[in-house]
């Protein structure tokens, strides 16, 4: 079992079948080998051995089989992601026609396409980059019965979050964001080099990014407080804003940030796939 402390609802807890795989994506089969251990696998230091296995989980496990990024973007790792979306549900038990606003979006679209095949779930994605929301939108309308369930939205102004996307009145149930990890284009890069040296067959790491997807001024820390402080201004019109916080440090500092905000509560849902440990940070004024 590759990923043990996944979801129970997540189709990936016991690891990938990359045969059955291989079948659904012919492409895999060239990218498969047999490990030290005797079993099939890829080698997750290969940008294109990764995306190849995100194409094939997206066709065979959500009913996406057109999806494409260009080679300098994010591939995110799907069993995580799709882990968010799970524990977030858990949050509304068994309502319907939940609403959500992913901050960040990425060229990928990876939350709005499997939170929308997994649960029906409408989306607005939001990203600074023109040329990211271009590629996700192609990977909208290669599917049409997708049209209706993500929407995509340019935020203009590098300084704000929620202000030029939200809209008057409009409402959601949460909000979700997997923030700029890194400070600076020379931490990404060092710690690009610390995953290569310490990959583990056994967890899919990220590869590739634009600087956008990968670092900020002020890193993780800074960015998340300032979705804190805007969030305020928008309490009455998402139920509960979240966030993946990748570093344990942190959490201290947007406690006492949430407090300040005035925010009525709070949750940390601890997550934990093979060697990277992460966690959830969600607060609610409601």
């Amino acid at each position: 079992m590759l990923e043990k402390s996944l979801h129970p609802r997540n189709k990936h807890k016991n690891g990938y079948d990359f045969e059955s795989l291989a079948k659904t994506n012919s492409r895999l089969e060239s990218f498969l080998f047999k490990n030290s251990h005797g079993n099939t696998t890829i080698d997750f230091s290969d940008p294109q051995a990764v995306k190849t296995l995100n194409k094939s989980l997206l066709q065979k496990h959500y009913g996406i089989p057109n999806w494409e990024i260009p080679e300098e973007y994010l591939t995110p790792p799907i069993p995580s992601r799709v882990d968010y979306l799970h524990h977030l549900a858990d949050l509304f038990d068994k309502k319907k026609d939940i609403r959500c606003l992913d901050i960040g979006v990425g060229a990928n679209c990876i939350y709005p396409l499997v939170g929308h095949q997994e649960y029906g779930w409408n989306f607005v994605g939001s990203d600074i980059e023109k040329e990211s929301l271009e590629t996700a939108q192609k990977n909208i309308d290669a599917h049409p019965f997708l049209k209706d369930a993500i929407e995509l939205r340019q935020q203009h102004n590098t300084n704000h979050i929620f202000n030029g996307i939200v809209k008057e009145g409009e409402i959601f149930d949460c909000s979700i964001c997997n923030p700029p990890f890194h400070s600076s284009e020379a931490a990404a890069r060092k710690g690009t080099l610390r995953k290569t040296n310490n990959l583990n067959t056994s967890n899919a790491l990220n590869f590739g990014g634009q600087h956008h997807e990968l670092w900020c001024q002020g890193g993780e820390l800074f960015f998340l407080k300032n979705t804190i402080r805007e969030s305020q201004y928008f309490k009455n019109q998402v139920t509960w804003f979240t966030s993946l916080v990748s570093k344990k440090e942190n959490i201290r500092p947007l406690k006492v940030a949430l407090k300040k905000a005035k925010a009525t509560r709070f949750k940390i849902i601890p997550m934990e796939h093979g060697n990277k440990i992460s966690r959830i940070f969600l607060w609610s004024y409601q």
